[in-house]
């Protein structure tokens, strides 16, 4: 019961949060200069050979490894926690059963851990290059006839796609643009106006439209309207509250928007997930199902639950992989 009234309180928080005047953001020459700074550095990056640039992402990370104790620390016990859950249950490969039992294993993961991070930045930064169709034949669907049920090609109706800070996040919503499947995207805002518009247009020329997070409800209810796809990253509660889940084991806090959404327009939902595998991207594909009986709070909480076992299934690919393992995630943390 605890979890549904939040659902309901996180979902009339977020419409407050809508109708609320967002405040005022100023320009600064500082901001201008950093978007100026970024747009020339991602032009110069996606011209250069990808090889050396992840080599070099990946080299950084083990400067950062190396470097922020306090953060090592803190992705080596989530990891931790999420390697030893999915041992007991039988989950995940066999780096992540002996990370699970030997703490040499672990440190090793936490290691790849932070060469995964950088690299996400280094594809956010280059993330045009990954729109080319050269580059988007790398995406193989797990299951492709799942792929097709979701994304069919000159189908349109509305659809809900949930991801997670994992592997390379925007590659999969890039793939499906290109399958036809217009998308609107919700993204954090930053403080900084310049640089909020710099990453709006960079993801704009791949595609995607990308809205701000803050008043973003109406928009994605008004896309879903028009018969067209939202893609949410549900796995961190970002300015709000969250729903409490039981997640790898313990209460955490996941965003209600998904479940929402879901139930209010009957939508179609799939969790999307690319990890990364050498040069390929393998992407999973689960149909996140609303129950169609109980009462709305049993519904929601169904959806809910049934969501959080399917995250434990995407990281179980790949654990070191979810770079939301670089903030805190459970309750009692």
């Amino acid at each position: 019961m605890t979890t549904v009234a939040t659902a309901k309180t996180a979902s009339r928080e977020a419409q407050t949060r809508t109708r609320a005047p967002a405040p005022r953001r100023r320009h600064t020459l500082r901001g201008r200069l950093v978007a100026r700074g970024l747009f020339v550095l991602s032009g110069l990056l996606t011209r250069l050979p990808e090889g050396p640039l992840v080599r070099l992402a990946w080299a950084w990370g083990g400067v950062l490894y190396r470097t922020q104790g306090a953060r090592r620390r803190l992705v080596r016990a989530n990891l931790e926690r999420v390697c030893t859950y999915l041992a007991d249950h039988d989950m995940g490969g066999p780096r992540t059963a002996a990370a699970a039992r030997d703490a040499r294993e672990l440190d090793r993961l936490v290691r790849d851990a932070f060469g995964h991070w950088v690299r996400s930045y280094l594809e956010n930064a280059t993330v045009r290059r990954y729109a080319l169709p050269a580059e988007l034949a790398r995406v193989q669907p797990d299951e492709p006839a799942l792929a097709d049920e979701a994304f069919p090609a000159g189908r349109r109706g509305p659809t809900i796609v949930v991801g997670l800070h994992f592997g390379a996040v925007e590659i999969p919503a890039l793939w499906a643009v290109a399958r036809g499947v217009p998308i609107t995207a919700p993204m954090e805002t930053i403080a900084d106006p310049d640089l909020q518009a710099y990453f709006e247009r960079s993801r704009g020329q791949t595609g995607l439209r990308v809205i701000p997070v803050a008043g973003a409800a109406s928009i994605v209810r008004d896309t879903l309207a028009r018969g067209e796809t939202v893609a949410l990253v549900a796995d961190r509660a970002i300015g709000g509250k969250g729903v409490r889940v039981n997640l790898f084991g313990a209460p955490a806090r996941l965003p209600a928007g998904p479940a929402v959404l879901a139930l209010e327009t009957g939508a179609p939902t799939w969790l999307v997930v690319t990890r990364r595998a050498g040069a390929r991207y393998p992407t999973r594909l689960e149909h996140l199902e609303m129950p169609v009986t109980g009462t709305t709070r049993e519904r929601l909480a169904g959806f809910m639950d049934a969501q959080a076992r399917a995250f434990e299934r995407a990281v179980a690919d790949a654990p070191e992989q979810w770079w939301t393992m670089f903030f805190r995630i459970w309750d009692e943390a």
